[in-house]
């Protein structure tokens, strides 16, 4: 039984096998309408694991969409939360929402989020997207269940390279301590993962034989056999004694042939001429309103973007990136350049990378891309950020120069405690890599965007941080800090492509800042302005000054071309790409000879205006003078599913917000000058 009415005990519909293939056939079918229309997502696993969702949420799972709080529903928890399609279709073939809504998929303000979020759809039992969390979750889940007197079971979706954290077998362990034999774990064994196949990124198996000898009962069927699956769940509803396992045998990218046992397909999404030929070979396209559901995802989009226009400030021009005649720049992936270090300096021999399951997209596998030289000092970790972070530190502690990264969010949160103390402690000569910082990885939401990085690695004694502007910036940095700088460094750097604005010749020393000056607007916004070391810079007279790190330079450098062109406004652009240790005296003469400071981070507001505010504040240099500070960054929220340059916009950094508050800020200062002359005017009329 699953769809049942929560109040009359009576099933709502009940689905047969066949009917059950067929909705499983074309929930792939809108799986991958969505997925075209989201630009972004994992198609390989939601095709993988739609077979069980289907028989989940259409037969097995009690469940009621007309109230989906009820207490004594059964609960499915998304542990692998980057195939959060498959919940959504589940969710909507079953009547919680629209089958339509589907479509809004990954787009900014929808309740379909890059990975689940419970707060913002109902039928959602938990926010998940960090691998590895969701059987703790759900081993709190029966625990409760079982606390209440509750006779649900609590059912938990897992891929097969989730396998490699850690936290699964802590969970799996208490969950056979507690006897919860009100807890089903399914396992989605489709064996590739972002780098490959399981077995070489980080063998996982015999599955069977460690879950058993954590005391759990296993079974093993095939995925996307309809019978054997609704067997296996329907007999583990009544199974007793011990927590259960199902492995399911599927196939990555299930029904659409040129997306089998393609590891590329796993976080790929079909353009319009593989969507037309996968829904021929599902043989839904005719089924399907493929272009009635384009159209509608076409229609949100559209309103965000007015939405989004209406938020930002308004100039007498359009200043945005390559929108105008001149001022054109060329765009980069900041990660880029890390690749491009870590290839040319790699045969140094003493250097180890070890890659985390993104290790393309953060370009960390240039180390060995076409260099099988190399091959042997490239150590796949798999999914384990915390174990690899503590191997980082032995390898070190030989005299290696270790290189680690991952998503910013997990290679400096989930692993804080073992960077704290394996690493930071000992003072170890480590690199970590923060990659797809702040709002760069878009629409994957709020789990994947790393918007509290920064205050966890500054916070951190005997670390140095590094937030470089763009590719070439980050290239210099990762190699001034594997080769040059001894200790624990955190390099963090975006995915997304962003404004190219230095060259080789511009100067990169580590902890020095650079001043960025806007000379004369013309064809090429880099060579309208010119950047030198701080240390060598004469006080122009400026009107205010601009501190930001990160993509936010170029955003403060295109501020400062507006405040030049509308208000006449000089501005002194600080490039602080060392967050950690912080050039003090840059920040004092800026403070000194303007008096007007504006931080701008990519990040919770702190990271680096908290920083900037403590050197002002604590500076001899600086008592009895008026300094004017204001700070532009994320406001104390989570992220949310969008396009990179949407979220900019969303969150209140982009250049145009920067001015807005550079003229805020302008203000008060000129206020500030009247009302001393005024004080000034009015004592001297009082002492004649």
């Amino acid at each position: 039984m699953a769809l049942k009415n929560s109040v009359t005990g009576e099933v709502r519909r009940s689905y047969n096998i066949t009917e059950l293939e067929d909705a499983a056939r074309l929930m792939r079918g809108y799986d991958l309408v969505a997925l075209n229309a989201a630009g972004s997502g994992h198609a390989g696993g939601t095709l993988s694991i739609m077979d069980i969702t289907a028989a989940l949420y259409l037969r097995v799972a009690n469940h009621d969409p007309q109230n989906p709080d009820w207490a004594d529903r059964d609960r499915v928890i998304w542990s692998t939360g980057h195939k959060a399609p498959s919940l959504y279709l589940g969710l909507a073939f079953a009547g919680f929402s629209p089958i339509e809504d589907v479509v809004l998929l990954r787009k900014l303000g929808s309740p379909y989020q890059g990975h689940p979020h419970w707060l913002k759809l109902e039928g959602v039992e938990a926010s998940t997207g960090s691998l590895g969390q969701g059987l703790s979750i759900a081993v709190g889940i029966a625990l409760a269940g079982r606390l209440n007197g509750k006779n649900y079971k609590t059912f938990c979706i897992m891929g097969d390279g989730e396998q490699q954290e850690g936290q699964v077998w802590e969970a799996a362990m208490a969950a056979s301590h507690h006897g919860l034999d009100n807890l089903v774990a399914i396992v989605d064994c489709n064996r590739l993962q972002i780098d490959g196949p399981v077995a070489e990124v980080m063998n996982v198996e015999p599955l069977e034989d460690k879950y058993r000898s954590f005391g759990w009962d296993v079974r093993r069927i095939d995925g996307h056999n309809m019978q054997q699956v609704v067997e296996a769940l329907e007999a583990a509803r009544d199974h007793q004694g011990k927590p259960l396992v199902l492995l399911a045998d599927t196939v990555k990218g299930k029904g659409v042939s040129f997306m089998e046992n393609v590891a590329g397909w796993h976080g790929k999404t079909p353009n319009a001429e593989e969507l037309k030929k996968g829904l021929e070979e599902l043989g839904v396209a005719h089924r399907i309103p493929v272009e009635v559901l384009l159209e509608k995802a076409r229609n949100y989009q559209g309103a965000i973007d007015r939405k989004l226009h209406h938020k930002m400030p308004e100039f007498n021009h359009d200043y945005w990136w390559n929108r105008a005649l001149n001022m054109k720049v060329k765009m980069e992936p900041t990660r880029k350049g890390f690749g491009q270090a870590l290839a040319e300096h790699g045969d140094d021999e003493r250097v180890v990378c070890l890659g985390l399951d993104i290790s393309g997209s953060i370009t960390i596998s240039d180390f060995y891309a076409g260099k099988p030289e190399r091959k042997n000092r490239w150590l796949s970790m798999g999914i384990a950020e915390q174990s690899a972070t503590s191997v980082a530190a032995g390898l070190a502690r030989e005299g290696k120069l270790p290189v680690f990264g991952t998503y910013a969010t997990f290679a400096a949160a989930r692993n804080l405690d073992q960077i704290r103390t394996s690493i930071c402690y000992g003072e170890f000569n480590v690199m970590i890599a923060g990659a797809h910082g702040g709002v760069s990885v878009g629409p994957d939401g709020a789990t994947h965007q790393a918007l509290e990085d920064l205050f966890a690695m500054c916070g951190l004694p005997n670390m140095s941080v590094v937030v470089p502007c763009d590719s070439v910036e980050t290239r210099k940095a990762t190699s001034h800090l594997l080769l040059q700088h001894k200790g624990p460094k955190y390099l963090r750097f975006a995915r997304e492509a962003t404004p190219v604005v230095t060259d080789d010749k511009t100067p990169f020393v580590f902890g020095r800042a650079n001043v960025i000056r806007l000379r004369k607007p013309g064809d090429s916004f880099l060579d309208a302005f010119e950047t030198m070391l701080e240390s060598k810079y004469e006080d122009e007279g400026e009107d205010l000054t601009i501190i930001a790190c990160g993509p936010m330079v170029p955003e403060a450098m295109r501020a400062a071309w507006i405040l030049k062109r509308e208000f006449g406004y000089e501005t002194r652009v600080l490039n602080m790409h060392t967050l950690k240790p912080i050039d003090e005296m840059a920040i004092i003469w800026a403070a000194k000879q303007t008096g007007v400071i504006l931080t701008a981070e990519e990040h919770q507001i702190g990271a680096l205006a908290w920083r900037v505010s403590n050197v002002i504040t604590s500076s001899p240099v600086l008592y009895g003078q008026p300094v004017i500070t204001g700070a532009i960054g994320v406001k104390d929220r989570f992220g949310d599913s969008g396009a990179p340059w949407e979220l900019i916009k969303e969150f209140e950094v982009s250049a145009e917000h920067i001015a807005h508050k550079a003229v805020e800020l302008v203000d008060l200062k000129k206020n500030h000058r009247v009302t001393v002359a005024e004080d000034l005017l009015t004592s001297s009329h009082r002492c004649s």
